[in-house]
């Protein structure tokens, strides 16, 4: 009963906040097949987790820490979900449309280091830089001298002939 109740609670409160899990996935693997193994990587990993929780930060910041840490460490298949029934019960990784400049910008976001790829996913989820800085364990100050390189990298990327390139 016990842990039904916990599989429920954790099934309703990571739909909700799947699309973190989504735009993880798609900043740090390139393909389909990839994302949706990373998907289940960190689903696994916060069902791992899912006991330890403890409000005492944002279920989205917690559910961005693991799935971060999981998006860069090497991921491994899992069957402790399937077991379980929860990566039935998820949706799927969703069909996305073609939005040329999107797809633009999450290439050039792709050739960032990892570091760079985790703040451009948060400051994309419009965090602020304290709520980014306590996610990633760095400074504030830390956070907009690399949110201001990154800008700079990602704008000569995308703009190779406007840089001189």
């Amino acid at each position: 009963m016990q842990i039904s109740f916990l599989k429920e609670t954790f099934i309703h409160t990571v739909g909700q906040h799947q699309g973190i899990i989504h735009k993880v996935c798609r900043i740090y693997r390139d393909t389909v097949e990839d994302r949706e193994d990373l998907f289940q990587e960190i689903l696994f990993q916060l069902w791992k987790a899912w006991p330890s929780f403890r409000d005492e930060s944002r279920v989205a910041s917690w559910m961005y820490k693991v799935a971060l840490s999981t998006a860069v460490a090497r991921y491994r298949k899992k069957q402790v979900l399937l077991q379980h029934g929860i990566k039935d019960e998820m949706a799927p990784v969703p069909k996305e449309e073609e939005h040329p400049g999107k797809d633009r910008l999450y290439r050039a976001i792709s050739q960032l280091g990892d570091a760079d790829k985790a703040i451009v996913a948060l400051y994309l989820d419009d965090y602020t830089y304290d709520e980014m800085a306590d996610i990633l364990g760095i400074t504030v100050n830390h956070v907009g001298v690399k949110l201001s390189r990154i800008r700079n990298k990602l704008s000569q990327t995308l703009n190779p002939t406007k840089h001189g390139s």
